[in-house]
């Protein structure tokens, strides 16, 4: 009778292996092909990126935990297709929640040892099953915590946190977010020891967040918020660990991160990060103006006319603060010509 498989800890893994779609001219599906390479990987790598980036990033993901979890415990009415099926029965340890909500991990195969990926660990890493243009190439590869060009990725995001849970020899599914297919498999084959932030000297660090600010305006001028939004919130999580007040590019960064916000549709995030700047410099034009932006867009005319005012109060030739406060002014006339006429009929 055929036992399961044991995982390096020595337990028993009872989950079932995904099921891949097999090519006629391949003898052996996808998961013992990566079994058998994570047991001899080939020696060549690719090397991506050299330029320091902090670990993390702020930004909230909208989707949240439970859709992802039910889809990869099988509670899903939607079929995943003949090639994935999902195992039932998970434990509570076989799962990670990403903190933000943006995938789920399954562990399949447990690693050894406590020790994770840090800012700078070299990571050989096994990737199957991303969406085709989306991921970082099939195969082995080696990719570096906080440096490289392949964090910029929309995968890279996702990845380098998945890295961050991760022991060595780990094999796991994650589920993402909008992707029906079968789940991706991700194996930490080994890594070399990295440092964690509050390991870093202050200087080091106020030196990486200027890398980070200035990668971010040239993704933001390149037409690419998200990638510039993405730095300017990893150079943030750097300079929020140290002592207060901080240095006064957190101010910048947050009133770029609210211009990144507002482009991608989060105007509750971008007044919150408004907020911010305002706490330490009330008339900071940039914030009033945008938090103003931000509110008329949540629909909160009154605080958005009085964030512009303050603008046109402050610099009366403000052309684009003008021109927002008219239409809130218009917005705010057509709200109350509807609430006028529903007293009406109401009454009338």
């Amino acid at each position: 009778m055929e036992t399961p498989p044991v995982s390096p800890m020595g337990e028993k893994d009872t989950s079932q292996p995904q099921q891949w779609e097999k090519k006629p001219w391949e003898n052996l599906d996808s998961t013992t092909q990566i079994r058998q390479q994570l047991q001899d990987p080939p020696s060549e790598t690719l090397h991506l990126g050299v330029s320091p980036d902090p670990v993390t990033q702020i930004l909230e993901n909208t989707q949240g935990t439970e859709k992802l979890v039910s889809e990869l415990e099988g509670d899903s009415d939607k079929s995943h297709g003949s090639t994935s099926k999902v195992t039932e029965g998970l434990q509570a340890s076989d799962l990670w929640y990403c903190p933000d909500g943006s995938f789920v991990k399954k562990i399949i195969i447990r690693g050894h040892g406590l020790d994770k990926p840090k800012l700078g660990s070299r990571c050989r890493v096994l990737a199957f099953g991303f969406p085709f243009g989306s991921g970082p190439p099939e195969g082995w590869t080696e990719l570096t915590v906080g440096q490289g060009a392949w964090r910029e990725e929309t995968w890279g995001e996702i990845v380098e946190k998945c890295l961050e849970s991760m022991c060595q020899g780990e094999e796991a599914e994650l589920q993402l977010p909008g992707h029906s297919g079968p789940p991706v498999r991700l194996t930490l084959a080994s890594f070399t020891q990295g440092r964690d932030s509050w390991e870093l000297e202050t200087s080091e660090k106020e030196a990486l967040a200027r890398e980070e600010r200035a990668r971010g305006t040239e993704l933001f001028r390149a037409g690419n918020p998200e990638g510039a939004a993405r730095c300017y919130g990893r150079a943030l999580r750097l300079l929020l660990t140290l002592p207060p007040p901080g240095p006064p590019e957190r101010t910048v960064l947050h009133a770029n991160l609210a211009a990144c916000q507002l482009l991608l549709g989060q105007p509750q995030l971008a007044a919150q990060s408004c907020d911010r700047v305002l706490e330490r410099e009330p008339d900071h034009l940039k914030a009033l103006y945008r938090r103003g932006v931000a509110q008329a867009a949540l629909g909160n005319l009154e605080k958005a006319a009085a964030d512009l005012k303050k603008v046109l109060a402050i610099d009366p030739q403000n052309r684009a603060a003008q021109e927002e406060l008219r239409k809130v002014v218009i917005q705010g006339k057509k709200q109350d010509a509807g609430l006028a006429q529903g007293l009406r009929k109401m009454f009338g």
